[in-house]
C-alpha cells in the first residue's frame, strides 16, 4: 500500500480552472485503487508527496514534509502570460522560482511534450516524465436522452445547434475569437463555460469583463461553475471549439471529447503530441467554415465524432492511474 499526500491550494482557495481540474480527476483516480491509500493536503506518514500548486501553502509542504516528492507542471512560464495581471513585467522572477521550485523535486510530471520541452529549456535538472492529464470518462459518457434534458435544464431551445467552448475567460484562451465566430454565425446558440475565478488579478480583467458583460445576443457566458455542473453543458452541445494560442494540456478537449462531441481547436504546436490526429485543426479564418461544415455534413460530422473518441479513449483515467502508481513504485 502507498501513501500519497496530493496537495493543491486550490483545494482551500480558487477554483475554476484546469489545474483545479487536473488535481480533481487525479485524486479521484487513486481513490478508486486499492493499492493507494489517498491524503488531501496533509502529509503524515506519506511515501509520496504530490504536489500540484506552487504557491506558499505547496512550498512548505516541498521543503518540509517528508517523503518522495512529485511536482506536476501544470504551470509554465509561456502559461502566465495572457493569464495573470502584468505577467510581462515579473515574468522573469517567475522563470527563476519555477525554475527553483521544480528542481526541489524528486520527479517533475510535465502534462505534455511541450511542457517539457520547456522545462528543460527553463533549466529543470530534476526527473522529468511526461503523465498526460486524465479525466473519468465514464462520468461524461452522454446518454441517448441526455442531450435533450440537458438543454431543458439549461434553457436552451431543443432544435438549436449548440457551439460550446470551456476554460478561464482570459487573453490566451482567445476570447475575442470566439465572440467574432458568435457574430459571424447568428444562426447558431454559442455558450463559453467558464469566467474570471482570480477576478483583478487576471490579465486584461476589463476587458475580459466588458465581452462577457456585452456579449452577442447569441452567445452566453456561464461564469465560474460547479465542475459537476460543467458535464451538463457539453450534453446540451453540438460542437467543442476551443480558440486558445497557448495550453499547457487542454484537460476541456478531454472532457468534451468524452462528451462525443467533435472537437475543433486553433492549429499551435502544443497539440502536437496530444490530440493532433484527432481533433479539427483551424487557423483564425477557417474556424467558421469548419464549424459550418460540421452542421451541414452529416459524414463529416460523424467522422469529426469518431476521431474524438480516440482522444477519450487516450486519456482515460483508469490507465493513466495505473501508470502513476507504476511512477510511484519507482521512485520509491
Amino acid at each position: 500500500m502507498i501513501r500519497v499526500a496530493m496537495i493543491s491550494e486550490s483545494e482551500m482557495s480558487v477554483k475554476g480552472h484546469g489545474v483545479h481540474t487536473a488535481y480533481i480527476e487525479l485524486a479521484n483516480a487513486l481513490r478508486r485503487r486499492d493499492d493507494v491509500t489517498l491524503m488531501v493536503n496533509q502529509s503524515r506518514h506519506a511515501d509520496i508527496v504530490h504536489i500540484h500548486t506552487v504557491g506558499p501553502f505547496s512550498l512548505w509542504y516541498l521543503l518540509v514534509a517528508r517523503g518522495r516528492k512529485v511536482v506536476s507542471a501544470h504551470i509554465v512560464p509561456a502559461s502566465l502570460v495572457g493569464s495573470l495581471v502584468g505577467a510581462k513585467y515579473w515574468l522573469w522572477f517567475a522563470r527563476i522560482y519555477l525554475r527553483w521550485f521544480y528542481n526541489r523535486a524528486d520527479l517533475v510530471l510535465a502534462v505534455s511534450d511541450a511542457t517539457r520541452d520547456e522545462l528543460l529549456a527553463l533549466g529543470v535538472r530534476s526527473r522529468i516524465e511526461i503523465f498526460y492529464n486524465i479525466i473519468d470518462t465514464a462520468r461524461y459518457a452522454p446518454t441517448g436522452s441526455s442531450r435533450s434534458e440537458a438543454r431543458r435544464q439549461l434553457g436552451i431551445a431543443q432544435d438549436a445547434w449548440v457551439v460550446v467552448s470551456s476554460g478561464q475567460v482570459q487573453p490566451r484562451k482567445r476570447i475575442d475569437t470566439f465572440v467574432a465566430i458568435a457574430k459571424a454565425c447568428p444562426n447558431m446558440q454559442f455558450i463559453w463555460v467558464g469566467g474570471v475565478p482570480f477576478k483583478n488579478a487576471a490579465a486584461d480583467y476589463g476587458k475580459m469583463k466588458q465581452l462577457m458583460d456585452h456579449p452577442p445576443v447569441n452567445l452566453r457566458f456561464t461564469g465560474v461553475i460547479p465542475l459537476e455542473q460543467v458535464r451538463e453543458y457539453y450534453h446540451a452541445a453540438n460542437v467543442f471549439v476551443l480558440a486558445s494560442d497557448q495550453e499547457t494540456f487542454g484537460m476541456v478537449v478531454v472532457e468534451a471529447a468524452a462528451s462525443g462531441l467533435p472537437v475543433v481547436l486553433r492549429d499551435i504546436h502544443d497539440y502536437d503530441q496530444t490530440f493532433r490526429p484527432d481533433a479539427l485543426f483551424c487557423s483564425e479564418q477557417e474556424f467558421v467554415p469548419t464549424i459550418t461544415c460540421l452542421r451541414t455534413d452529416p459524414v463529416f460530422y460523424a467522422d469529426a465524432v469518431a476521431r474524438a473518441a480516440h482522444i477519450a479513449a487516450r486519456y482515460d483515467s483508469v490507465a493513466g492511474g495505473q501508470r502513476l502508481v507504476e511512477l510511484y513504485r519507482d521512485l520509491l
